[in-house]
């Protein structure tokens, strides 16, 4: 895929403490991991809970639980993160 490229990350809510809300500080080291590889990202809440999906070209190119993305960072360590910038960056 192309530098510049234009990602949409949909996420929906999911439970922490108690409460089920629109979070996004498991996505933190997705968007600094998909910057980093030139990419422009799209933050577009959804009703799906638990999900996190990216679309590019209005294609989903990876999806995953939003927990499985860790809390905050900068994505370098996360195995989740490199799957989903491959994805990306294997998308035609």
């Amino acid at each position: 895929m192309p530098k510049d490229t234009k990602v949409v990350v949909r996420y929906g809510p999911y439970e922490s403490n108690g409460l089920v809300e629109h979070r996004t500080s498991r996505l933190q080291g997705l968007q600094v991991a998909l910057r980093e590889h030139g990419h422009q990202c799209v933050l577009e809440e959804t009703h799906d809970w638990n999900m996190a999906e990216l679309v590019v070209n209005g294609e989903s190119v990876y999806t995953c639980t939003i927990k499985q993305l860790e809390f905050g960072g900068d994505g370098k360590l996360d195995p989740v993160c490199e799957e989903a910038v491959n994805a990306v960056e294997n998308a035609h």
